[in-house]
């Protein structure tokens, strides 16, 4: 029988009666939600601008921070890519984008009339000396015409490989440069956001890391994880650090072991070729999932300041306890999906896929236990596992704590019940869950666990940003809080580089296959069972 459900939400005033009938008391929990911050004028150049990340979250996040008010009038857009295509057919691209996937549509008339009028299209090639010097020319023109002051977020939104290229002809064009390097007042800050994947393995990441490095400052490159601009994970600092009945069991004492889930329903999606090369590990669990791990396992920082807070979350992958390549059979699971259904739609193997190679080894699926070898969490498992073509499409944290004596309860002949469980929602229904046993109402002794939810959504009243909204403000802003740090990411690779060569070596176990719309290879569910633990069910 399933878990009894209890809902929390917060306790509203009831409607009372005004002049024109009954009218609904707003929701004191959204006071203090719209935190002002308005950042300098800027122009963001977005290199790819023809790209479905444009066009699916870049001009959606955009339009939305100037609806919300959160862009300053002077705010430009300078579109670069190779497309030959006017302003007036980039600003339409990018309204298209916004009346199919901004969380705000479709466009207000007047909205986008003041937003589209800082929108412009620069066509060129990304090899090309000749198209950056056009560029400068262009954005010293937004600067004299629309006070722009010479800030500048540069956004990488091309395929990796191309990121060496455009960073050396971006600085010798001059346009790394910020006003204080050159000792001009006019020129303003630059900063350039790099999208992930950063780096195939351990030695590609301190290749390119080396590569912008000799053209742009540390602290004017800003590694985009969106997982970090989601709200539920923002929360989980005040969670953990704001609330005296969770920051004292945060430890290996209270706490049994943690799961931490990325699930997505969809295949390949047309990316056959990119996804081939990249795979499970490289695409979610050398970012996403780390970074979740290091966010709900890290130590208090000193204060919330971008610096302390990135220090303490490289600690915890510090504290990652090494693996050999012999240790990875034992401790990592690799799948692939073959076909299946997936709510009601078939989907097909993924070597049937096209771009794919119909004999690939890429996974699809991926299955890890890691130990953090710190005084806080010494002995706890880490679980983590994505996969394609999953049942559901699921973000979570969840945290199984260690079960109380039940002696009471077993001479009672009462059975024993689940162990609590902490599940933090990332995606989607962000959100808190937490699951307790209970007795069941009447004669005799029946314990049952029942769940306290609360959700964002109905807590609030109000609609979470999307991360790249958070993330392209806190950009502009000058907070990289939310963003990865050249030493965080290639620590990442140290802890996966093993898994790597022990499964391009074949010394790392075979490749699995499961069903699309099931939850991964029986070989996933067997890592737990050795530790006499399962997954959670979702």
């Amino acid at each position: 029988m399933p878990p009894a459900s209890t809902t929390i939400v917060p306790v509203l005033p009831d409607q009372v009666a005004g002049g024109d009938g009954a009218r609904q008391i707003a929701n004191p929990l959204r006071e203090g939600l719209r935190l002002e911050r308005i950042p300098e004028p800027c122009t963001m150049v977005i290199c790819g601008a023809t790209g479905d990340l444009t066009v699916r979250k870049l001009g959606p996040a955009l339009y939305n921070l100037m609806l919300g008010g959160f862009l300053p009038p002077e705010f430009s857009v300078v579109g670069f890519a190779r497309r030959p295509i006017s302003d007036d057919e980039f600003r339409e691209l990018l309204r298209q984008g916004i009346d199919q996937y901004s969380r705000n549509r479709p466009v207000k008339p007047s909205v986008w009339k003041s937003f589209s009028r800082g929108i412009e299209y620069h066509a060129g090639d990304f090899s090309d000396p000749g198209s950056y010097a056009d560029l400068v020319k262009r954005l010293d023109r937004i600067d004299r015409d629309r006070g722009t002051a010479g800030n500048r977020l540069i956004y990488l939104a091309v395929p990796p490989i191309l990121y060496p290229e455009i960073v050396k002809q971006l600085g010798a064009a001059g346009l790394a440069e910020t006003g204080e390097e050159r000792r001009d007042a006019k020129r303003g800050w630059v900063r350039v956001i790099v999208e992930k994947p950063f780096g195939a393995d351990i030695g590609s990441a301190r290749k390119l890391n080396r590569e912008i490095g000799e053209v742009f400052s540390e602290s004017q490159i800003y590694r985009i994880d969106h997982y970090l601009g989601k709200e539920t994970v923002q929360n989980l600092a005040v969670f953990r650090f704001g609330n005296g009945l969770f920051e004292p069991i945060w430890n290996r004492r209270y706490i049994d072991s943690v799961q931490i889930t990325v699930a997505e329903t969809v295949g390949v999606e047309g990316r056959g070729e990119f996804y081939d090369q990249t795979g499970a590990l490289r695409d979610i669990v050398q970012n996403h999932a780390l970074q979740l791990m290091t966010m709900f396992a890290m130590e208090p920082p000193v204060e919330f300041m971008a610096s302390d807070l990135r220090d303490e979350k490289l600690k915890v992958l510090r504290a990652v306890k090494p693996m050999t390549v012999a240790d990875v059979a034992d401790n990592a699971v690799r799948g692939q999906y073959v076909s299946g259904w997936v709510e009601g739609h078939k989907v097909h193997a993924y070597r049937d896929e096209p771009e794919v190679d119909p004999e690939s080894e890429t996974e699809t699926f991926v299955a890890l236990k890691l130990g953090i070898d710190s005084w806080r969490w010494a002995g706890v498992p880490f679980y983590l596992r994505t996969g394609k073509a999953m049942p559901t499409r699921v973000t979570e944290i969840a945290v199984q704590f260690r079960r109380a004596p039940l002696a009471l309860f077993a001479r009672a002949g009462a059975p024993q019940f689940d162990p609590n469980i902490l599940a933090v929602r990332i995606q989607p229904d962000e959100g808190i869950l937490i699951r307790f046993g209970a007795k069941v109402p009447g004669q005799g002794l029946q314990i049952r666990s029942v769940n306290m939810d609360f959700r964002y959504g109905s807590s609030f009243a109000v609609d979470s940003p999307d991360a790249y909204e958070t993330l392209l403000l806190d950009a502009m802003i000058g907070d990289p809080s939310l963003f990865t740090r050249g030493d965080e990411s290639e620590r990442a690779w140290e802890i996966l580089d093993p898994v790597l060569r022990a499964w391009a070596e074949g010394h790392g176990g075979p490749l699995h296959f499961y069903g699309a719309g099931t939850w991964g290879p029986p070989a996933a569910d067997e890592l737990l069972e050795r530790d006499q633990r399962a997954w959670r069910r979702l």
